[in-house]
């Protein structure tokens, strides 16, 4: 590793507010791809050749060109200011790994579910497990150049509530994946200003807004990933 991608990749010492977002969804729809485009260290993956021995129990309709897979998780990091990290996880989508889900989601601010709109039944799973642990959401479609859907089709199709954004990006793109970073900072902020308006939100048992995000943070210049 050269001097220069030392220096970008270097934590602050006054760095001593973590927050945890995770990126989720069916298998081969960009999770990896999107940690990578954002990140500003070389991200951390695990994944693995494909073999054989995976071809009983792997789905691979749609994604037949893949050759690897995440088989733990994703990691990735964004510094939004002197205190302030962002840790990006991305978790593995084949169905043999979803055991991995639960333990990934423990401490999460908030997720980013990213979906095929050729396989939306794919993120089923991804979105049950987020509503039955309470945990914050927003849709990005990924693009991959299939048939368009109007966002009434895909909200019906995904059971989507109202107030749950949904976004259209290229995870390759790195603006983009920032784009779709910002969208859920700001759905958590408001989710965040609506439970401090509820009377007695403040009462022992009752929900609680996560850390803060500083105002602006991702939308500013970060360090270019490394190469």
């Amino acid at each position: 590793m050269d001097s220069a991608t030392s220096d970008r990749a270097t934590l602050s010492d006054t760095a001593d507010n973590g927050l945890k977002i995770v990126v989720v969804g069916g298998f081969g729809v960009g999770k990896t791809t999107m940690v990578r485009s954002v990140s500003e260290i070389r991200p951390l993956n695990t994944e693995e050749t494909m073999t054989r021995a995976g071809e009983a129990v792997d789905h691979l309709d749609g994604v037949q060109a893949k050759t690897s897979t995440t088989v733990a998780f994703d990691f990735g990091r964004i510094t939004l200011d002197a205190r302030s990290v962002l840790y990006l996880f991305g978790a593995p989508g084949q169905e043999r790994f979803w055991f991995l889900w639960d333990r990934l989601f423990s401490g999460t601010l908030g997720a980013v579910v990213l979906v095929d709109t050729r396989r939306l039944a794919d993120s089923w799973y991804a979105i049950d497990r987020l509503e039955h642990h309470g945990t914050p959401f927003i849709v990005a479609c990924n693009d991959f150049g299939g048939p368009l859907h109007s966002e009434q089709q895909i909200r019906e199709a995904l059971d989507l509530a109202d107030d749950v954004p949904l976004v259209e990006c290229d995870a390759r793109d790195r603006s983009s994946s920032k784009y779709v970073l910002i969208t859920l900072v700001e759905h958590l902020a408001a989710l965040s200003a609506a439970r401090l308006r509820v009377p007695g939100a403040d009462l022992p048992g009752a929900a609680v807004p996560g850390p803060a995000v500083p105002a602006g943070a991702l939308a500013g210049p970060t360090p270019e990933p490394a190469p």
